[in-house]
């Protein structure tokens, strides 16, 4: 970025300096073409300051708009040389200023305009320097000589316009270049911390697996009810695990495939309630309609907004009861309500972005998430999601779960 600004300013100043440059040369030109046009031509006093200007000025459009400068200059040297006459012993109708204006303008015409307008402008510029200028009225003096003189002009102006542009496309492709070996180095990086990420992640939670699995074996006088718990603790992290490595996934950016299992459907919600009981949470469901309808990337926003709020509700009121209702019909109803809970929540504990991150996967899939206390101190979501996904979603399905 602070080379492009650096390039800028550079340009800037160039173009400043050769503007100043232009306006130096016309107010030079056109102090050489008005004291010396009454030698070349027969022109009133009163009239030689604008044909003068006609001559010199033009020039003054060699950056901004060559092909209008190149046409008025053009112009007026055809109503000069026929319009005015010459002083006698003048056989030159076009004053020498107004000739270097006319070839500097179809420089910047041949450096600028398009192909055709350039071979306009050169047969136009050749066709009347060859009829007007043509030493002792003999055309076959000079009808070679200004055209191979003019191309001359116009292919040196084309060969420096294919240099500049060739340039241009090295830069580009450099600063191209520069971009790609930027973005590899982010991925590279990103795949390193999802590795290290997993690495440590994945073998404590696989630790917690297995002393779940074996603590039965290893503690004596394991109840059944305990032997239970532990299985659901062994669930609940073997199932974490499954998700932090589908999340890690998405930083992988080597070639290598991610270990995870295929992103939930809206009917693994089932299996959220399911491991919700096990847990020891007391929470009800209904469901009315088919889940297996619900499109996949609708299915994958309403498990996470489930998975979101039992966790919520669990945090913030521990052994209250959860109701869930979910209604498959022209849209996705969802709602998740729990009573107060043994132990309130802090007053302040708002700081966290659970509840924005719900909003932010409906508002992606076309839907709201509304949120509200209950008078009875429990705490309720309500979420509407399309079946048919907006037309362009440009929000990220991104993994939030966060206090609310």
């Amino acid at each position: 970025m602070k080379q492009k600004t650096r390039a800028r300013i550079k340009l800037m100043n160039a173009r400043m300096w050769f503007d100043a440059f232009t306006v130096l040369v016309a107010i030079v030109f056109y102090a050489v073409a008005w004291p010396t046009l009454h030698v070349t031509h027969a022109v009133p006093m009163a009239v030689q300051p604008f044909i003068a200007a006609l001559a010199a000025f033009p020039i003054l459009l060699i950056r901004i708009n060559p092909a209008l400068g190149w046409a008025i200059s053009a112009g007026s040297a055809l109503i000069i040389a026929l319009a005015i006459p010459n002083q006698p012993g003048n056989d030159i109708p076009i004053q020498v200023v107004h000739t270097l204006v006319l070839f500097a303008l179809l420089f910047g015409v041949a450096l600028q305009a398009a192909v055709p307008i350039i071979a306009v402008a050169w047969a136009a510029t050749s066709l009347l320097l060859a009829t007007t200028m043509a030493g002792g009225g003999d055309l076959a003096n000079s009808v070679w000589g200004w055209p191979i003189a003019l191309a001359a002009v116009v292919l040196l102006a084309l060969m420096l316009r294919w240099l500049v542009q060739s340039r241009q496309q090295l830069m580009r492709k450099e600063e191209e270049n520069e971009l790609e070996r930027a973005k590899r180095t982010i991925l590279e990086e990103k795949a390193r911390i999802a590795r290290d990420l997993h690495d440590v992640v994945a073998h404590h939670m696989s630790l917690v697996v297995v002393q779940a699995q074996t603590a039965p074996y290893r503690v004596e006088g394991v109840t059944p009810a305990a032997r239970a718990e532990f299985e659901s603790i062994g669930a609940t992290a073997r199932e974490a695990l499954n998700e932090i490595r589908g999340m890690l996934g998405v930083l992988r950016s080597d070639g290598e495939l991610p270990e995870h299992a295929p992103q939930p459907k809206a009917a693994d919600v089932l299996g959220l309630f399911e491991g919700a009981r096990r847990a020891g949470v007391r929470i009800d469901w209904t469901i009315d309609g088919p889940l297996d309808a619900v499109p996949d990337t609708t299915g994958l926003t309403l498990y996470r907004i489930v998975q979101e709020s039992l966790s919520n509700a669990s945090r913030h009121a521990p052994g209250a009861p959860i109701q869930v209702a979910i209604i498959c019909g022209i849209d996705v109803h969802l709602s998740l309500s729990n009573g107060p809970g043994a132990v309130s929540a802090k007053q302040g504990d708002h700081g966290g972005h659970g509840i924005a991150g719900m909003r932010a996967r409906a508002l992606a899939a076309g839907g709201e998430v509304t949120t509200g206390a209950r008078p009875d101190g429990g705490f309720e979501v309500r979420a509407r999601l399309p079946l048919v996904l907006p037309l362009d979603p440009n929000i990220v399905l991104g993994d939030t779960v966060a206090d609310r």
